[in-house]
């Protein structure tokens, strides 16, 4: 009983600040220069990540789907269904559980740090929204990047399946991207690539929530960035299954 009633509290006090975040998102002042800080580290500094395993990702897929249509002649569709498999799903899950992995636990912990060691209410006594200018700036940050990281990522994915499919077919690079991308339209592209802004969201508000409120010390710095991690990934996959399903309401012929 007990468990439950702390479940509903947290869920409620994560709603609360879920509302303050979308509403002081869009008042002013902006902490512009502390925005664009915790848009290169979050964005810059994740692309190395982003940019191997979108070429890992992309082989994988690249090998796992020749061997399935082989069976069926029909090696000449490869680009085309790893195209559709990496830009509307893969890509953008994988994207955004790698971030939450690296950027969410650094934003757990860095601001359960600042809450524990007193740093926040430091910057409160210089009157200065420590709101604003740490968790605003953060999610922001994670809501601008993600896409891009993900456009990132689709293109890696894209890239090491070339480079896969090139090594065992001798593919040339002009009929491998031309049959990736002459399949794909609009509706293919920007809804999975726009959603990832949902996700950003996800993964900043809950670090941030995590982190912002955290209690008990050294070992509070570490939970929050341990459940940044897992409460952040959850939500990912839940609220992916609700996107995908909007999307087609939206497209129908995006399935």
């Amino acid at each position: 009983m007990k468990s439950s009633e702390a479940a509903l509290e947290w869920f409620g006090g994560m709603s609360i600040f879920s509302g303050q975040v979308l509403r002081q998102s869009f008042a002013r002042p902006v902490e512009l220069t502390e925005l664009l800080k915790q848009t290169f580290e979050i964005g810059w500094r994740s692309s190395p990540l982003i940019i191997l395993s979108g070429l890992a990702v992309g082989g994988v897929l690249s090998i796992h789907t020749r061997a399935t249509l082989e069976r069926f002649g029909a090696e000449s569709m490869i680009p085309t269904a790893l195209a559709f498999a990496v830009v509307k799903e893969t890509g953008p899950l994988v994207a955004a559980l790698l971030i939450s992995g690296r950027v969410g636990a650094g934003i757990g912990a860095e601001l359960g740090g600042m809450r524990v060691t007193e740093q926040i209410d430091a910057l409160e006594s210089l009157a200065v929204d420590s709101f604003k200018y740490l968790v605003i700036t953060r999610v922001l940050a994670c809501v601008v990047a993600l896409p891009l990281l993900t456009v990132l990522m689709n293109f890696s994915g894209l890239a090491g399946g070339f480079l896969a499919e090139t090594m065992i077919s001798g593919m040339s690079f002009s009929f491998y991207f031309h049959a990736a991308f002459s399949s794909l339209g609009f509706s293919d592209y920007i809804p999975p690539t726009l959603k990832t802004m949902v996700f950003g969201f996800i993964i900043g508000t809950v670090s941030c929530h995590l982190g912002y409120n955290a209690t008990g010390g050294a070992e509070g710095v570490g939970r929050a960035a341990t459940q940044s991690v897992v409460l952040s990934s959850m939500f990912l996959i839940i609220v992916n299954v609700i996107l995908v399903k909007f999307i087609f309401f939206l497209y129908p012929g995006a399935g």
